[in-house]
């Protein structure tokens, strides 16, 4: 997948630019040693293409490397860690245990 994924710290979002106008993005909130997922968003005509699984995989990569647990609170990062149980070691402990993750 050729999406260059832009990382914008100072407002918390991770985006890739598809199309003059046109962003995906996820939206985070860094808290007490952890990386709050608060939304994800891909534009209707680029849906299906697996790209907010891109920007999930690259925040999360990034959090690792900064040594944040992850607390999932949208819906589609929620599923997202129901799929990759190989990073449930990521999570916040607690926040897995309540979402039965």
């Amino acid at each position: 997948m050729g999406y260059e994924v832009l990382h914008k710290p100072e407002r918390g979002v991770f985006l890739i630019e598809l199309a003059p106008g046109a962003s995906a993005f996820l939206r985070y909130e860094l808290r007490g040693g952890k990386m709050y997922v608060l939304s994800t968003y891909t534009p209707p005509e680029f849906r299906g293409r697996g790209i907010a699984s891109h920007l999930m995989a690259h925040a999360v990569r990034w959090a690792a490397e900064q040594g944040y647990k992850i607390v999932p609170v949208c819906s589609f990062a929620v599923e997202f860690f129901r799929k990759h149980s190989e990073l449930r070691h990521l999570l916040d402990e607690e926040a897995a245990s309540e979402l039965g993750i």
